[in-house]
């Protein structure tokens, strides 16, 4: 590729790149190849699987993103990340409304046969972001499907057209153990035949989704679907049939995974990749038969209230779509909103707390909290009730330390 962003960025430019496995990846290894004789310039970016960035690949780049999610921990960690709390909904919508300016946008793309254009694995921020942009350049990848729901729009203009020289990032499913097992035997409990499903990423969702083989009629609408899908469609547990909306139709916003998925998804009509205004959207979500929301968390306090962006004053999470699908799923005819974490964290230490540092998802919308050791049922329960459901759930060695500090705070 002989692109030459030389003349194409400009001094505070903020630069915005497709996200997760939409990252045009020969676009922005370009971009950091050529950092170095650039003008300073701030790189918008959401949840990050390649290698691409790092904290030491320019001075001149400095970051931005709605969370810290994969790979841009390490950008978080060396300081070189500004975080905007926002709900991942209100952090595509402010695109559309010009709040988030993007003066450069880059995007990966498939082309049809006819030479029809389609976001392929992320229909998010970034065409909002072409909308108004500057300069668009599109990568085009061969390797990425074509999806439906995701057809590039006619009023996004793109500047230039580049060839890929790699496939599309690959997220791979991630190893389950004896804790993310046990979570989703409690979970799985909660999750009637005839449930529509939305999840997120990491190996707490693959165990309960993979523990869902044996359901009847399931239905997707998540921010994303990944290869753990693929299974329970061929097993016959997704139908799609049941949702209220979109029959037979597995709905996301984003495709994370693997080739496996790619083939999948690739011009199949049985799926479609949405934008967020649809997938996230509070009127989309309550029309929904069923919709059990599945996240996760770093701290839940005694009362209920769910962090899952910060631990000791440092990012590491993200706000996402939690609060979108959580209060969702309240809505949602026979819903339920599904918080799983393991008691404990890699340091020993316990995720069941007195109080959160962060509130992420308020205790007034909780539902249930599941660990490995059970479930607690939150939702029209007192405060004192609310603690003793909590303690139940926490590491037994745990539970002794948590009570007495909910005595000393009376």
């Amino acid at each position: 590729m002989n692109l030459d962003f030389s003349g194409l960025i400009r001094e505070g430019d903020r630069v915005v790149c497709g996200q997760a496995t939409a990252e045009p990846v020969t676009l922005t290894e370009a971009l950091v190849a050529q950092a170095a004789h650039l003008p300073a310039f701030r790189m918008m970016v959401g949840p990050m699987f390649s290698d691409t960035f790092s904290a030491a690949c320019a001075p001149s780049i400095s970051f931005q993103s709605y969370g810290v999610i994969g790979n841009a921990r390490r950008l978080a960690k060396a300081g070189w990340l500004d975080v905007i709390p926002s709900n991942y909904s209100a952090f595509c919508a402010d695109f559309a409304s010009r709040r988030h300016r993007a003066d450069v946008v880059l995007v990966q793309l498939a082309e049809s046969g006819d030479g029809r254009l389609s976001a392929s694995l992320s229909n998010d921020y970034v065409i909002d972001a072409a909308r108004r942009a500057r300069v668009v350049i599109a990568e085009i990848n061969p390797d990425a499907p074509w999806t439906f729901g995701a057809e590039w729009p006619a009023d996004a203009p793109i500047h230039r057209r580049v060839a890929a020289r790699r496939p599309p990032v690959e997220l791979p499913p991630a190893p389950l153990d004896d804790i993310s097992r046990k979570i989703a035997s409690h979970a799985a409990s909660l999750i009637d035949d005839g449930s529509t499903l939305q999840f997120g990423v990491g190996r707490i969702p693959d165990a309960i989704l993979s523990s869902l083989s044996h359901a009847r009629n399931l239905g997707i609408h998540s921010g994303l679907i990944n290869d753990a899908i693929v299974d329970l469609i061929e097993r016959g547990a997704v139908t799609n049939a049941q949702k209220g909306i979109d029959a037979g139709i597995t709905v996301t916003n984003q495709v994370i995974g693997t080739k496996r998925l790619h083939r999948f998804v690739h011009e199949n009509k049985a799926v479609s990749v949405r934008p967020t205004l649809y997938t996230h959207g509070q009127n989309v979500l309550a029309r929904i038969n069923r919709l059990v929301a599945i996240n996760s968390a770093l701290q839940v306090g005694l009362d209920g209230s769910v962090n899952s962006e910060t631990l000791n004053g440092v990012a590491i999470g993200a706000i996402g779509g939690q609060l979108d699908f959580v209060r969702g799923a309240n809505a949602s005819p026979g819903g339920r909103a599904i918080i799983a974490l393991p008691a404990t964290a890699s340091d020993g230490t316990s995720r069941i707390v007195a109080n959160v540092e962060t509130v992420t998802t308020p205790r007034a919308d909780v539902d249930a909290i599941v660990t490995e050791w059970g479930v607690a049922e939150l939702r029209g329960c007192g405060l004192a009730e609310r603690a003793r459901r909590m303690i139940a759930i926490a590491a037994p060695g745990q539970r002794d330390a948590l009570s007495a500090q909910l005595r000393a705070a009376r």
